[in-house]
């Protein structure tokens, strides 16, 4: 029996420190959608040409590929343009990954994770067994970005502040991790979401 597990979160929430341990000690299967967003927008994908006919043929750089750094410069100042964009790449992602997880299942992969920030907004509780968020305080969060990305405390919080909130994520999740740095406690977390599958 095979589970996919929905995973989602703030930004700096840690997210990829929790795939990252699914991936090690469960040999769990884990797909992004930020990074299948970018391979359906390589030439011979479904969304190249769609891209290319959007924005026009100044964004394809010598290797014939995306230049996606064009593309988020644009989208940035025209949020009508942002919309057609997400309207070509959203569906061809969910596509993608409904073809990978019946792929899976067939090769009898135990645990498949499906990471998204706009998991629940996009629906992608559609074919995932169960949903996971994973909290962190948002002061943790903050202190992340800064450290991570390099980014002011100012654009940290504004950022946070333009993704749902926590009792949006609380409301519409299976099952709460909360990251707030101590890994002992996370990987515990983990494990016990982990057991309530293993027992079915």
């Amino acid at each position: 029996m095979m589970i996919t597990i929905g995973i989602t979160g703030g930004v700096g929430a840690g997210k990829s420190t929790v795939l990252d341990f699914l991936e090690e000690k469960y040999q769990a299967y884990v797909m992004k959608a930020d990074e299948i967003g970018h391979l359906v927008m390589e030439p011979g994908q479904s969304c190249y040409e769609p891209v290319i006919a959007l924005f026009g043929r100044q964004i394809i750089k010598n290797d014939k590929t995306i230049d996606r750094r064009q593309v988020s410069d644009v989208v940035f100042s025209h949020p009508e343009l942002l919309e057609k964009l997400n309207q070509i790449i959203h569906p061809a992602v969910k596509q993608y990954i409904r073809e990978q997880l019946a792929v899976k299942k067939q090769q009898r992969q135990k645990i498949c994770v499906v990471e998204a920030a706009l998991l629940l907004e996009d629906h992608y509780q559609e074919f995932c067994d169960t949903i996971w968020y994973i909290h962190t305080d948002e002061e943790i969060r903050i202190r992340r970005l800064m450290e991570n990305r390099g980014y002011t405390r100012e654009k940290s919080v504004s950022i946070i502040a333009s993704q749902a909130p926590e009792t949006f994520f609380r409301e519409n999740a299976d099952y709460v991790v909360v990251n707030n740095g101590d890994f002992a406690q996370t990987r515990r977390q983990i494990e016990e979401g982990i057991r309530k599958y293993e027992t079915l």
